[in-house]
This record gives structure tokens, C-alpha cells and sequence, in this order.
């Protein structure tokens, strides 16, 4: 009888020991599945707050311009919008502003189309800092076409 007790203590241990690491084995697969989840939801858009600025009034202002130029270039001291668009400037470069909003494709366009026919001066400098190997002027070089006045 003895042996008997013995023996059912051990099955239903085992059964717990079981039960315990199928509950740890999910609970791990829950979490690796939460850490998957989150590491690809990554934002759809770039943040829309910078939206309403007025693009025309930074092109028509040299000290603007100016002031942007010099963020982008590293060459002065950065306003919060000049700070996200330095931030961003990369990703959507690489990206084909896949994440801009439309107003931030809108903008940048106005901007491409004035830097290259207005201040080809600005567009080589920062064409110098963000694309040394000409990788981007490349890949737009159509769309750099299409916005050049003859």
C-alpha cells in the first residue's frame, strides 16, 4: 500500500511539474509573440505636427532659410521643427518618404523644386552632407529633372 502512495505522489507530481512548465512554455510564447507585435508596429506616418508650418515663408526668408540650412548642416543651433526634420531627414530619404504625410510630401517637393532652380548653393551643401556618394541624387534623379527650370 505503502509503495502504491508512493508511486501516485510521483504521477501527480509529474503531472503538476508538466502542467507548471506547459504554463511557463505558453507564457513565453505570449511574450515573444507581444515582443514580435511590438517591434514591428512601427509607426504609419511620420508625426503630423509640423504639418501647418509655412513652407512659403521659410523659402522667402533668407534668415529662415538660413537658420534651417544651418540646423540641417550642423553649422548653428536647431528650432524643435528643425530638430524633427534633421531627425526624420534620413529614414525619408532612404524611404522614399514612405511615412510623410502628404503635406510633408507637398512640402518637400516646394523645397527640391526651390533649392534646385533658386539656391543651388544650399542643395549641393546639404546634397554634400546627406548623400556624399550621390546614392539618393541617383535614385531621384528623375523626379530632380522634372522640378528643373531650363
Amino acid at each position: 500500500m505503502v509503495l502504491w502512495h508512493r508511486t501516485g505522489v510521483t504521477a501527480q507530481r509529474g503531472v503538476e511539474q508538466s502542467s507548471r512548465g506547459n504554463l511557463v512554455n505558453m507564457k513565453l510564447i505570449i511574450l515573444i509573440a507581444l515582443c514580435v507585435v511590438a517591434a514591428s508596429a512601427k509607426p504609419a506616418t511620420y508625426t503630423d505636427k509640423w504639418d501647418n508650418i509655412n513652407v512659403d515663408e521659410i523659402l522667402e526668408s533668407q534668415r529662415l532659410l538660413k537658420a534651417y540650412v544651418d540646423c540641417l548642416l550642423d553649422k548653428g543651433r536647431c528650432t524643435p521643427d528643425g530638430k524633427a526634420l534633421k531627425e526624420t531627414l534620413p529614414d525619408a530619404l532612404e524611404n522614399e518618404c514612405s511615412k510623410c504625410t502628404e503635406k510633408q510630401k507637398t512640402g518637400s517637393d516646394k523645397v527640391i523644386r526651390y533649392l534646385v532652380n533658386k539656391r543651388p548653393d544650399l542643395w549641393k551643401e546639404l546634397s554634400g552632407k546627406y548623400d556624399p556618394n550621390n546614392i539618393y541624387q541617383q535614385r531621384y534623379k528623375d523626379k530632380i529633372d522634372a522640378v528643373k527650370e531650363n
